[in-house]
C-alpha cells in the first residue's frame, strides 16, 4: 500500500467522510508526528508523503507554526520539542478516540439539570459536547475555545469562558487572569483529564496547564478524572494532584487489571466504560 492509500485508509476509519475539519486535524496530527519522527523534513516530502498539494502542506506548517509545534525555515520544517507536540489538541484530538467516546459517555451519569460544571481543555471532555443537550440546563465553565465553540448552539446551555492569556497550541486560555476568573467561582462538579499517571499520581508537561487545572479543582465540590489506559503508560514533568484526591476516576476497559485492582485497593472510586471495538469478542 503507498504513503498516501495508508494516510487516507487511516483517515476514513478514525473520522466521519464528510468532517472536514476532523480530516484536516488528523493529517496535520500525522504530520506532526512524521516531522517529530525524522526531527526535520523538507516540506515537499510531506507533499509526496501525505498526496497533498504544495499550498496545502504550506497551510498545515504554517498552521502548526502558529501554534509553537514546528519551525520554519526555507522550505525546511524542524520540530519543536516532543512535549509540546504531544500536548498540542492537534495530536491529541485523535488520539484513542473510541476509549474517549466511552470516557465521555460514562461521565455523563455524574451530571444532574442545573449544575455548574467546569470542563477543562482535554479533548477527552471534548467528547462530552454532544452529550450534553440531554442534561440541560447546564452552565458550562471553561477555559477551551474549542469546547466553547462545540457548545454554542445548544439551547438552554449558559457558556462561561473563562478568558486571560490565550496559548494557540493547545487553543485555550491559561495562566493568572484565567486562575483569578475560575476563583471567584464555585462549581458543583469538574471534569478533567491529564497526560499521564504515574505512581498514582496525575502529571501534566505543562505548568500553565496545571495551574489552570488546580484552580478549577480547588473551586469544585466533585471531581472526577477522565483517563484513558494510554496515560498510565506516559511520563509527563509537573505533578498535579493524587488519584486519592479525585472522587471518582473514569478510565477505558483496555486499562490493565492490575491497575483497576491497585486503585480499589486504595479506596479510589473508579469506574470502567466499556470500549466498543469491531469485532471484539464477548
Amino acid at each position: 500500500m503507498t504513503n498516501k492509500a495508508a494516510v487516507g485508509q487511516l483517515m476514513s476509519e478514525q473520522l466521519p467522510s464528510d468532517s472536514r475539519h476532523a480530516r484536516q486535524l488528523v493529517r496535520r496530527r500525522l504530520i506532526a508526528e512524521a516531522v517529530m519522527a525524522e526531527g526535520s523534513m523538507r516540506i515537499e516530502d510531506l507533499t509526496a508523503r501525505f498526496g497533498i498539494s504544495l499550498m496545502t502542506a504550506h497551510r498545515d506548517v504554517d498552521e502548526l507554526v502558529s501554534r509553537g509545534l514546528f519551525r520554519k525555515t526555507r522550505g525546511i520544517v524542524t520540530a519543536a520539542p516532543t512535549s509540546l507536540i504531544e500536548s498540542s489538541d492537534v495530536y491529541r484530538s485523535t488520539r484513542q478516540s473510541a476509549e474517549k467516546r466511552a470516557i465521555a459517555e460514562a461521565a455523563m451519569q455524574f451530571i444532574e439539570p442545573g449544575q455548574a460544571i467546569f470542563f477543562d481543555d482535554s479533548t477527552t471532555v471534548l467528547q462530552m459536547a454532544a452529550l450534553l443537550p440531554a442534561k440541560v440546563p447546564l452552565t458550562a465553565i471553561t477555559n477551551s475555545l474549542n469546547l466553547m465553540n462545540a457548545l454554542r448552539e445548544i439551547r438552554d446551555l449558559t457558556i462561561l469562558g473563562l478568558g486571560g492569556h490565550f496559548y494557540n497550541w493547545c487553543n485555550a486560555f491559561m495562566g493568572r487572569m484565567t486562575t483569578n476568573e475560575i476563583m471567584r467561582l464555585r462549581a458543583d462538579t469538574v471534569f478533567m483529564s491529564m497526560s499521564a499517571i504515574i505512581d498514582d499520581t496525575v502529571f501534566h508537561q505543562s505548568p500553565e496547564m496545571v495551574e489552570t487545572k488546580r484552580a478549577m479543582f480547588d473551586c469544585a465540590a466533585k471531581r472526577i478524572l477522565l483517563a484513558d489506559h494510554t496515560k498510565f503508560d506516559r511520563r509527563a514533568l509537573h505533578s498535579f494532584a493524587s488519584l486519592t484526591e479525585f472522587d471518582i476516576v473514569i478510565v477505558d476497559d483496555g486499562t490493565p487489571i492490575i491497575h483497576l485492582e491497585r486503585m480499589r485497593s486504595k479506596g479510589i472510586k473508579v469506574v470502567v466504560a466499556r470500549t466498543e471495538r469491531p469485532n471484539a469478542m464477548a
